[in-house]
């Protein structure tokens, strides 16, 4: 069986794509080839990350160039938000490279991102099954773009987003969101340069794909799961994607100053590489990280530009701070090997984004979770943590427009990091019960095993038809 594989140019996304690719090949071994659709410039990124095998080969792509798009920008790592939108324009340009490999290699699926919604349209005549991967959470899915979501119409309101969709299952605890969430929620239904919507290039997918792939379980998210069959249709679970040992070591710098502190007591904390925290914002995050007395270590993204990011840092950094946390805190602006930090036996703490692949991670390597999301399913992965799965905690912040003091991210760390007190001892124990559930080796091949095996079943289809 050949398997297509053609991920969204965002590392958040094309991450989760490599590791399905992995443990796919690690059970079904050489009855399955798998093949990447990957433009150019995020091919050297990719080839780093993937197996020595020749089960697994990448065919590149040019990325059209889109006006106003900064040349060689191939990533949503590289652009902002504006320029998010002109990849996917860039991206829908690819059409005639992506037709052509379908005519020459005639895959039996492809496995595409929510950007493609165009791609279903191009395998079908050809007779080529395609699958939607879901990089998000499903109670994300379910809540966002139910089908039954649809009856709000193109444009939603605020007042709509804040209440969860007709049907959603009554026993969740995400009933409701924050109006500043709902706000956010909104970004997903605008048009931008005349485009599709993000909401409707999902809807795209879900009604043209052959099935959805999510990367969870019944265990996790067990009523979402069941709501979005009843709503969308063919859902394949592939379990929850566990982060694999990272390959290679931790950069020496790192090592050091994290060797200067005890075990379990550093916070790192990271947001992605998308996220761009406001001034007002920063300077929250930092004072709050400052006033809990942990060493911790900071990544910060800024917007790309001619201006070096570092002389932006300075600029953004409270009166004093630096001298004031010398020796105990850092901030950084760039990529780190997060993984390796995370497992690293002195961070004890991860405050981030709240992205499912995120979260996985800092659970993985034993980190407590302070989760402050940015956008879009952030705040319902968030949700589903700390409210029904009870771990860890999200930031309190204002129920109008999302801001947050110094003293809620501090509160938070102090919650997690405590050593006596019942809701920080009922959260660790619940955490370590997911990673040994997670972490069984019987369980995980077991998803994939029956993973594998729906994927056989729709190729058996296409066979017989």
């Amino acid at each position: 069986m050949h398997i297509i594989m053609f991920p969204w140019l965002a590392y958040g996304h094309i991450n989760p794509f490599i590791q399905l690719a992995r443990k796919i090949i690690a059970v079904a071994g050489s009855t399955i080839q798998v093949t990447f659709i990957i433009t150019k410039g995020n091919v050297p990124r990719v080839v780093t990350l993937l197996p020595s095998t020749p089960l697994i080969s990448i065919l590149p792509i040019d990325l059209p160039h889109v006006p106003g798009l900064p040349s060689g920008a191939e990533s949503t790592a590289e652009v902002t938000a504006d320029g998010a939108d002109l990849l996917k324009i860039a991206l829908d340009l690819t059409r005639p490279q992506v037709e052509d490999i379908l005519m020459r290699t005639r895959p039996d699926i492809v496995v595409i991102d929510f950007a493609q919604g165009w791609l279903p349209s191009l395998a079908k005549p050809l007779g080529i099954k395609t699958l939607f991967f879901s990089v998000f959470s499903t109670v994300g899915i379910t809540y966002l773009a139910a089908a039954s979501r649809r009856l709000h119409g193109p444009n939603p309101t605020i007042q709509e987003l804040m209440k969860a969709p007709a049907g959603f299952p009554a026993s969740s605890p995400i009933q409701y969101v924050s109006a500043y969430k709902a706000a956010n929620f909104l970004n997903a239904f605008k048009s931008s340069y005349g485009q599709p919507s993000g909401f409707n290039r999902i809807l795209k997918c879900t009604e043209d794909c052959d099935g959805t792939i999510a990367k969870t379980c019944m265990e996790m998210e067990g009523k979402y799961i069941e709501f979005y069959k009843y709503q969308q249709g063919k859902l394949l679970l592939a379990g929850p994607i566990v982060p694999e040992t990272p390959p290679g070591e931790l950069e020496n710098r790192w090592v050091e100053w994290l060797a200067e502190f005890p075990e379990k007591s550093v916070v790192y904390c990271s947001f992605g590489s998308e996220a761009i925290l406001t001034d007002e914002a920063v300077k929250e995050l930092l004072l709050g990280l400052e006033s809990t007395g942990f060493p911790f270590l900071v990544i910060l993204k800024f917007p790309s530009g001619e201006e070096d990011a570092e002389e932006i840092l300075n600029r953004k950094l409270p009166n004093g701070f630096k001298e004031r946390v010398k020796g105990r805190g850092l901030v950084h602006c760039g990529w780190v090997q997060q993984q390796h930090i995370l497992r690293h036996k002195s961070v004890g703490c991860f405050v981030c984004h709240a992205g499912f692949s995120a979260v996985m991670e800092g659970l993985i390597a034993d980190c407590q979770l302070v989760m402050l999301p940015q956008r879009t399913d952030q705040f319902l992965i968030s949700m589903l943590f700390e409210k029904e799965l009870g771990i860890g905690v999200e930031v309190e912040r204002s129920e109008a427009d999302g801001s947050f003091r110094r003293e809620a991210i501090s509160e938070a760390i102090g919650t997690v990091m405590a050593e006596e007190g019942s809701r920080g001892k009922k959260m660790r124990l619940k955490q370590k019960k997911l990673k040994e559930f997670l972490m069984n080796k019987e369980v995980q091949e077991e998803f994939m095993v029956e993973f594998v095996k729906s994927l056989r079943d729709l190729v058996g289809a296409r066979s017989k038809k």
